[in-house]
């Protein structure tokens, strides 16, 4: 396994960022369902989001952490996922960053 690190500045309350998330993960485990074989998403505490999810067959976890100018967003990678590392990177900073924006 290999960390994927991957920073999205935003400049929401902490708060607002956590409300967004949470929203978005209800609206992807409706959107992606067959695509995705179950998303479970956990906030450890106030400010560090866990999550699991099975992508073609692929185990990938890690955890979201909001700090008060980004979110800072760790990813487990299989080696058969570290392929598509740049692809992977870059769709977490698009997704997140629209769903961040002011």
């Amino acid at each position: 396994m290999k960390t994927l690190e991957v920073r999205v500045p935003h400049s929401l309350d902490p708060v607002e960022v956590r409300r967004r998330l949470d929203a978005a993960l209800v609206k992807a485990r409706d959107e992606m369902g067959g695509n995705v074989s179950g998303i479970d998403a956990t906030w450890e505490d106030a400010d560090r989001l866990r999550f699991l999810l099975g992508v073609m067959g692929l185990q990938i976890s890690g955890q979201l952490e909001v700090l008060v100018t980004e979110l800072v967003v760790l990813v487990d990678l299989p080696g058969t996922a570290l392929l598509f590392k740049g692809r992977i990177r870059d769709g977490i900073q698009e997704r997140l960053g629209g769903l961040l924006t002011a």
